[in-house]
């Protein structure tokens, strides 16, 4: 097979030039994100292997989470259960409310957001300069606390609210199917042969996987989780000992890469001093899994294209301390 390096790629796909006369919605904004290479960090390994991400953080609510949420409100607009007078709410870990709250606050619609405490302080703020109503739950407990209490105040108050409920409805993982892996699969031409992304609603994985593997069947999928239930992984779940999402099915999988806490806390230092990537908690634990991938293959001889996704930027983490240690 004769392999493309990643800068011969498109990168994005042009947005119409009635839409560019017009100017941008937030809705427009959405997607079409592109990809990055990392030079020094694949530089061990043979030109026959590729590994580059999606980036996640260039929508514009900064994270692989605009695509669910502005899709699960589309749809639920299109099905009458989302409307002015309706209250969306949700459990999140912080994305996908600030994705939640960047789509209500450009349509007007009220959003209260369940999440854990210890959520950074960047995306307590974030929501709160959106207009959400905030309820914190206790960190603990983590996100499945959250997901408990959201479930109890929409069954005391249902017409009151949308219940989006990202880790069970069926919109999440169809972002990805009808756009993630549609760019993916443009954007390296066909080229792509493993396929990374962590677990959390495992929205990412299930839409992006299913669509990979629609146009080739031998894609391999594998999925990135915590290597423990305690853990510093924001936003990624360790399936075996947390609230199953609904839409997760673990047959689609090759495989999970199990990544800790410290490897993915070094991995964004070394993207930031190394590549100039500044990243997400999760996207680093994404790369430590990818360059794994890449490492076995390089290991067996084979070749192909290693494509992970970024979620965000390390904009909603730079409190964290492990930024300064090493």
């Amino acid at each position: 097979m004769t392999m493309r390096v990643s800068a011969a790629w498109p990168q994005t796909t042009a947005r119409p030039l009635t839409q560019r006369r017009r100017g941008a919605t937030v809705d427009d904004l959405v997607g079409n994100t592109p990809l990055v290479a990392f030079p020094t960090l694949t530089a061990h390994l043979p030109r026959q292997i590729q590994v580059v991400a999606k980036a996640e953080w260039t929508n514009p609510g900064g994270s692989v989470k605009d695509r669910p949420a502005l899709n699960i409100i589309k749809q639920a607009e299109r099905r009458g259960e989302m409307h002015p007078g309706v209250t969306l709410i949700d459990s999140t870990s912080g994305n996908t409310g600030i994705a939640y709250a960047m789509v209500c606050a450009a349509r007007g619609y009220d959003i209260t957001l369940v999440l854990p405490e210890n959520a950074s302080p960047e995306r307590k703020q974030i929501l709160r300069a959106y207009g959400v109503d905030l309820v914190l739950t206790d960190p603990l407990e983590g996100s499945d606390g959250s997901i408990r209490v959201v479930r109890e105040m929409v069954a005391e108050n249902p017409e009151k609210y949308f219940y989006a409920d990202q880790y069970s409805n069926p919109d999440n993982w169809r972002a990805h199917y009808y756009g993630t892996g549609i760019e993916i699969w443009q954007q390296t031409q066909g080229q792509v042969t493993h396929f990374i992304a962590g677990l959390g609603t495992s929205g990412t994985m299930m839409g992006t996987g299913r669509r990979l593997r629609s146009y080739n069947s031998a894609i391999k999928l594998i999925a990135v989780q915590p290597d423990s239930p305690f853990h510093g992984l924001e936003g990624l779940k360790h399936m075996e000992t947390a609230i199953r999402p609904a839409i997760y099915n673990d047959d689609l999988l090759d495989g999970i890469e199990p990544v800790m806490t410290e490897d993915a806390h070094e991995m964004c230092r070394r993207l930031a001093r190394e590549e100039g990537l500044l990243v997400g908690v999760s996207a680093g634990a994404a790369l430590v899994a990818a360059l794994r991938t890449a490492e076995n293959m390089a290991d067996r001889g084979e070749v192909g294209t290693v494509v992970t996704l970024f979620p965000d930027n390390a904009a909603k983490y730079l409190s964290d301390p492990f930024w300064t240690a090493g």
